[in-house]
């Protein structure tokens, strides 16, 4: 989904392979200095682990700092409109590769690979369960109850309005499975915005309310934030429409919320447009699915936390030499240099995570 969030951007810094922990050090102390610059910025984190950051975009500036892993290899190389810089952050460490032998690489290679093709085998299980799950409800389901709701939420949300302007559509995961479990960022996201949590089961029509409010607001010239589902990403999970100060998002599990703010409001997919006593009606059925899915989740994650533990284990002797005040210093320079770029420029963003 990173290609999205790089429209727009004509000043790239690419990081080259360092530990995991120095990049993304580094990547927090620019987006400090791009928030102290009163610039919003985005935050894409590392799904490997969540509290790493793969990158940093400050969208009025054009300009962006990202990890050279992070970039998938259909953008590679990167389009010609966008200038790119190679950082070297090894460069702040002293003898960085020493204590780490290639066959030690090698095996830890194997061993982690092996680990997240684990993951993703039961993943794939999961998606499959889930599948059985959701054919239960779009069965039971209305889809001109489904119709009715869709149409009364644009008109709620949009009424006659539109914008002057060809709308922009960025797509994000909304979240991902990681080695700590699913993770989110949902009030962040949110924060300050209208916000509408669809409740209801797996295959109650969550995700088509989305696409339809998504698909709408870009016809009207809106710009819309598409979040979708890091387990199936086919699937939205949230659109946000800043320029109407409006949220819609699917709130039930793992990413379960309910209303704590004034102007929260619930849609309950479920009770709206779902048969009447389904869940009761296929309880027998049901029962087996569910467990079945929070099994080969769960095992998921644990393959996902060896993993993380073997890489971890691979970058330490790195990691141990690395010379984090010169990190620190190097990167208040990049920081200086990015915020330079289209300094006469409009905020063009929100603050916000991606």
């Amino acid at each position: 989904m990173l290609e999205s969030s790089l429209m727009g951007i004509d000043l790239l810094y690419v990081a080259r392979p360092a530990p995991a922990a120095a990049q993304s050090a580094a990547m927090r102390i620019i987006a400090e200095e791009a928030l102290s610059a009163s610039c919003d910025v985005w935050l894409l984190h590392r799904p490997e682990d969540h509290e790493l950051l793969d990158g940093v975009i400050i969208p009025s500036r054009k300009t962006g700092f990202i990890h050279e892993g992070a970039l998938p290899l259909h953008m590679r190389p990167l389009p010609a409109d966008i200038r790119c810089k190679a950082i070297h952050l090894s460069q702040a460490a002293s003898g960085s590769e020493s204590g780490l032998g290639s066959g030690d690489l090698i095996v830890a290679e194997g061993s982690l690979q092996e680990s997240e093709g684990n993951a993703y085998n039961c993943f794939a299980r999961a998606l499959d369960i889930h599948d059985d799950w959701e054919a239960i409800y779009i069965s039971a389901m209305s889809f001109e109850a489904a119709n009715r709701v869709a149409n009364a939420y644009v008109s709620r949300l949009f009424g006659e309005t539109s914008l002057p302007k060809e709308g922009r559509r960025d797509d994000r995961f909304l979240g991902a499975a990681t080695p700590a479990g699913a993770i989110d960022f949902v009030p962040g996201l949110t924060q300050g915005l209208k916000r509408y949590l669809i409740k209801g089961r797996a295959g109650s029509g969550k995700s088509t309310l989305l696409k339809r409010l998504a698909a709408e607001g870009l016809r009207r010239g809106y710009d819309v934030e598409v979040y979708h589902c890091g387990f199936d990403p086919n699937s939205i999970d949230m659109v946000i429409v800043r320029e109407l100060g409006t949220a819609v998002f699917d709130s039930t599990a793992p990413h379960e919320y309910f209303p704590d703010r004034e102007t929260d409001e619930i849609i309950d997919m479920y009770d709206l447009c779902i048969a009447k006593g389904t869940d009761e009606l296929h309880a027998d059925q049901l029962a087996p699915i569910q467990s079945g899915y929070a099994s080969a989740m769960k095992e998921a994650i644990g393959h996902l936390a060896e993993a993380r533990r073997l890489r971890n284990a691979a970058e330490q002797p790195a990691a141990e030499v690395v010379n984090m005040q010169e990190i620190a210093d190097a990167a208040r320079g990049w920081a200086a240099e990015l915020l330079r770029n289209g300094a006469n420029g409009l905020r063009t963003a929100p603050d916000g995570t991606a």
